[in-house]
């Protein structure tokens, strides 16, 4: 059994295409595979197709249903803001230890490969006290840090790596996948990053990809297997 938490340096910036393509990559090497994104923003319960855990449920190919959708994102929000502020526009309260508890217990339960995808970037708060970290934290898995190539992805890419790092989490690998219209590559942040880390680095092309993609989700298979 092995487990990941998948975070960003903030939103949009590819946590969830990183996460269904390990899904489909590990699927095709014939391991066992499941995935949790607990907390969802800007997600409608009327139209939930597109949405990020409904894009992991094809990733896994399992059906696109409230049940599915319960099973893998319970904290679901309309809002396309912060989860603190998308419950609390809903009247709501987010549970920490509730959100600990279920990953948790999937953790426990869990007989192959498991995929955490947080929601937002590594600070992003959950309630008057938690943030993302906290979970992180709380649950003591590798870490995968997403970040974009885009102007301004180095110092947000390095505070995120410190605040990792900061709280002895294992920060497995940094994937920076391709920003569009950036004007920055993939490569050029990776080359600036190399000087500031020790994680193994990858760079993703998301406007075209093709053969280096596949590579680089095999040899992130092998780092969390």
């Amino acid at each position: 059994m092995s487990a990941v938490f998948i975070t960003g340096t903030g939103t949009g910036v590819g946590k969830t295409f990183v996460t269904a393509a390990l899904i489909r990559c590990l699927r095709e090497l014939r391991q066992p595979v499941t995935a949790l994104k607990p907390l969802v923003s800007g997600f409608d319960p009327a139209a939930p197709w597109g949405s990020d855990p409904a894009v992991l449920l094809e990733a896994l190919g399992r059906d696109v249903n409230p049940v599915e959708l319960q099973h893998i994102s319970p904290w679901c929000f309309r809002a396309p803001v912060s989860p603190d502020m998308a419950a609390r526009a809903e009247e709501r309260v987010i549970d920490f230890a509730e959100v600990v508890d279920f990953c948790g217990t999937a953790i426990a339960q869990n007989t192959g490969t498991l995929l955490i995808e947080g929601i937002g970037g590594v600070m992003v708060p959950l309630d008057k006290q938690h943030t993302v970290l906290d979970v992180m934290v709380a649950l003591q898995l590798p870490v995968i840090l997403v970040a974009g190539s885009y102007v301004g992805t180095l110092s947000h890419t390095l505070c995120a790596q410190d605040a990792i790092l900061r709280h002895a989490l294992d920060l497995r690998a940094i994937v920076v996948s391709e920003t569009k219209d950036a004007g920055v590559s993939p490569e050029a942040s990776l080359a600036s990053l190399a000087n500031f880390t020790h994680s193994a680095l990858f760079g993703l092309c998301r406007q075209v990809p093709g053969a280096q993609n596949d590579a680089v989700f095999r040899q992130l298979a092998q780092l969390i297997a």
